[in-house]
């Protein structure tokens, strides 16, 4: 699962302009070309997700929103999936 700012502008490390009160983008966008997908994964994407609200929904099974408006509880392996095209398209529009 990515993880997505929680707050403004950014510098070239992903932290907030001023340093403060941000959170650092996880991006996802490497997949695992040696795994085997099962019926019906192949519908299943890695998704972006805010960081403050990702280890409540893996931990208590919280369910968190995607930007691309996906609600679920997450419980596989991110890094097993694509991300998704919807919330990478969505991300890469937040930060121009």
């Amino acid at each position: 699962m990515s993880e997505l700012p929680t707050t403004g502008g950014s510098d070239s490390t992903g932290a907030g302009s001023n340093g403060a009160g941000s959170t650092l983008l996880e991006e996802q966008t490497k997949t695992n070309p040696n795994y085997t997908y099962e019926d019906g994964d192949e519908e299943r994407f890695s998704h972006y997700v805010p960081k403050d609200k990702l280890m409540g929904a893996m931990l208590d099974g919280i369910p968190v929103k995607a930007l691309c408006g996906k609600m679920w509880v997450p419980t596989r392996d991110p890094d097993r999936f694509p991300i998704c095209p919807n919330c990478k398209d969505i991300f890469e529009k937040m930060r121009k």
